[in-house]
Parts: structure tokens; C-alpha cells; sequence
């Protein structure tokens, strides 16, 4: 069982550990948003194409028998 720590003394560790990050700039940030919104954009179209796709294959094979 690991043994408890104080708040105290868990809030100078975090303290500690937080110095040691290194944060993005706001640029890097920026670019990495604007990323992901890309690629985002990129997915759903994608997926909407392939949705509609599939959709008009199966009406196309399920009117066959008709």
C-alpha cells in the first residue's frame, strides 16, 4: 500500500513538476488548432461521402428485386 502524502507536499511536487513542462507558444497552439480543424473538416467530408456512397450502393441493390 503506498503511504499517504500531505497536501502540502503534494502541492510542492506539483509545483515541481509544472516547471518542468515545456508549453507551446500561443503560435504553436494556434497552428496546431487550426490543424486539427483541418483535418476535421477532411474526416467528415470523407465519411459523408462514403456514408452517401454506400447508401446509393445499397439502394441499388436492394431495388434489384423489385
Amino acid at each position: 500500500m503506498a503511504s499517504k502524502t500531505n497536501p502540502f507536499t503534494f502541492l510542492q511536487q506539483v509545483r515541481s513538476e509544472t516547471s518542468k513542462v515545456t508549453w507551446p507558444s500561443r503560435r504553436e497552439t494556434t497552428i496546431s488548432t487550426l490543424m486539427v480543424f483541418v483535418m476535421v473538416s477532411f474526416a467528415a467530408a470523407f465519411f459523408f461521402g462514403a456514408d452517401q456512397l454506400m447508401g446509393w450502393l445499397m439502394s441499388l441493390v436492394l431495388n434489384v428485386g423489385a
